[in-house]
């Protein structure tokens, strides 16, 4: 998704992205953290970088062929 512009970098929501929903969230200034608009999901940048981190692992090998398959 395209950036909105509002306020710093937005990031992917995270409980979203779990979902496979690519929303961005945006930054309230007043409170100094983000929010999605699709679900209840707020938090710093912290805890944002951290969950988003902890989704890469579902993608991991997304580029990667595999080309043998040991099941015997």
């Amino acid at each position: 998704m395209a950036q909105s512009g509002k306020g710093k970098l937005n990031y992917r929501c995270p409980s979203c992205f779990m979902r496979d929903l690519d929303i961005d969230m945006f930054y309230d200034e007043a409170k100094k953290e983000y929010y999605c608009i699709r679900c209840q999901y707020t938090g710093k940048e912290e805890d944002v970088l951290k969950n988003n981190e902890m989704i890469r692992f579902r993608y991991k090998a997304m580029n990667q062929r595999f080309q043998k398959f040991d099941f015997d």
